[in-house]
């Protein structure tokens, strides 16, 4: 496939949303889902989430996500996802973790939206950073890095320093005054995980 620094058109007040077994095969997605990524849903179940990995993101930024689910501890991550022709979107992705009546994980769901440029504009250098790290001197040096930033630089976790960026950048944005005009409710809806963001929880 040839690589488009380019954009995909996608309707970026949608919710995109996947859900896969415990090892990342896409069992379900929605029509946002095969909208931004150009794939229709025949083509992307069965298949791994990995499918629409773009190479600009380093390894290291899924290696901590799918840690944290694992163990069981949902998580926020900034991804640039790659389309069937090539071009790219970016999103904040929500993840929560299904489990049967025993309480044991049999899944996820991923839940998308679009993030202001501002908050690309914040990521992008730490990812490339991250990705050139890991061309020149391997993974492992890019996941020491990449702990080294969080803790030296950003002091916080991964996933608190994306829902930080994220709150931070969107309380800011002249699109969202309805959100700015309120920051306290909506600094704690963010706290308690986003639910704001991706369910509409305004209440």
């Amino acid at each position: 496939m040839q690589i488009i620094n380019e954009e995909v058109k996608w309707d970026k007040t949608q919710t995109i949303v996947s859900k896969t077994d415990t090892v990342g095969t896409i069992l379900y997605a929605n029509k946002a889902f095969t909208d931004a990524c150009e794939y229709n849903a025949i083509e992307l179940i069965g298949e791994p989430h990995n499918i629409i990995r773009h190479p600009d993101m380093p390894k290291v930024a899924f290696k901590a996500l799918w840690n944290a689910l694992k163990e069981g501890r949902n998580y926020h991550a900034i991804v640039k996802n790659l389309t069937r022709t090539g071009r790219y979107y970016w999103v904040i992705t929500d993840f929560t973790i299904d489990k049967d009546e025993n309480g044991k994980i049999t899944g996820y769901t991923g839940r998308r939206k679009a993030v202001p440029n501002s908050v690309i504009e914040k990521i992008e250098p730490l990812y490339q950073t991250l990705l050139e790290i890991e061309k020149i001197k391997g993974e492992k040096a890019s996941e020491l890095y990449f702990e080294c930033y969080l803790k030296e630089e950003a002091g916080k976790s991964y996933d608190d320093f994306v829902v930080n960026l994220f709150k931070e950048e969107s309380l800011n944005n002249e699109k969202n005054k309805q959100i700015a005009s309120t920051p306290k409710l909506e600094e704690n809806k963010i706290k308690k995980g986003l639910n704001w963001f991706f369910f509409g929880d305004f209440l």
